[in-house]
């Protein structure tokens, strides 16, 4: 039986924290201390009942350093949950308490962020690792090796559309606020941004069309691939037929005009992430510097209105 690896926990109280327990668990490791402003943390009593919980991070950084010191206990990896805006000092209070940090998407909101990372994994010798669970969905991964397999030189046409529900909580909060954030296309398309240009190359044109609160469109030229790309928070957007399905939430990929199925198989991806991870595969800096970049640009871009090849969904928007 392994030595169990332990881990602390910074955003217990999140929509995607019980993920992490879940992976947590299922890796047969332990948590067990966990930090979050918000007290209505039930679900750790589900994984972890033992964990010691803080609401300051005063406290979970002394106790990160008394578990080191003592040696036996000491915090090996901690997950990091927190609002995006605060990932990289949360980043940094793990590493200098020499523990690997594994957090959320986006790592990061700037490029030069990575930089400043970089320098600290550096100094402390521990690495920092991405979420990109995309990259280990089955049909993800099946469709990079098909077109890795195909002509080197050929440019596919992409339609990518990601409408998910949201109500106007999501404005109130940091969610909301572009500077916490990083706007739309941070908060939610990241991820789509990291698994198009892991499938079809760097980016070679970023081209904004709409830049909303509560939506944005844009086009996207990559070394095998153009991307129309649409996101929205807003339900008025959901196709007809979703909204009569009474669906939140419609996710599309279109290749060369076909349909690419991957809604499913989306919620056990965490576990497989941390098993890479812990297994010596995670995804680091160099992984994500791409999308980050992406979604930066996206957000300080001028939109430039309907010109050019623009999403469908973009009109009267």
């Amino acid at each position: 039986m392994h030595k169990r690896i332990q881990f602390g926990l910074i955003g217990g109280a999140g929509y995607i924290a019980p993920r992490h327990m879940k992976a947590i668990k299922e890796t047969n490791n332990n948590l067990v201390a966990v930090l979050d402003p918000f007290d209505s943390i039930g679900v750790i009593d589900s994984y972890f009942p033992e964990a010691d919980f803080f609401t300051e991070p005063e406290r979970f950084d002394r106790h990160m350093d008394k578990l080191r010191k003592k040696g036996d206990n000491a915090i090996d990896y901690v997950s990091i949950c927190s609002p995006n805006y605060l990932h990289d000092s949360h980043i940094r209070m793990s590493l200098r308490n020499q523990a690997n940090a594994i957090c959320e998407k986006p790592l990061v909101l700037n490029p030069w962020n990575v930089d400043a990372l970089e320098e600290i994994e550096k100094e402390t010798g521990k690495t920092i690792y991405n979420i990109l669970q995309l990259r280990h969905h089955p049909a993800v991964v099946d469709l990079k090796k098909k077109i890795e397999n195909g002509p080197s030189d050929k440019i596919y046409d992409i339609d990518l559309t990601y409408i998910t529900s949201r109500g106007s909580w999501y404005f109130y909060s940091w969610k909301g606020n572009n500077e916490k954030s990083g706007g739309i296309g941070t908060n939610i398309g990241i991820h789509f941004f990291d698994m198009l240009t892991w499938i079809f190359g760097n980016v070679k044109e970023n081209i904004v069309h709409i830049s909303k609160p509560d939506r944005a469109a844009g086009f996207l030229l990559l070394e095998n691939a153009r991307v129309r790309w649409f996101l929205s928070v807003n339900k008025s957007d959901l196709p007809q037929s979703i909204k009569n399905l009474g669906q939140p939430t419609y996710r599309s990929l279109t290749l060369n005009g076909d349909e690419f199925e991957f809604s499913g198989g989306f919620t056990d991806l965490h576990t497989v992430t941390y098993k890479n991870i812990l297994d010596g595969n995670g995804f680091g800096l160099s992984a994500v510097r791409p999308s980050i970049s992406i979604a930066y640009d996206i957000r300080n871009l001028q939109p430039v209105g309907l010109k050019g090849d623009y999403h469908p969904l973009s009109i009267n928007k």
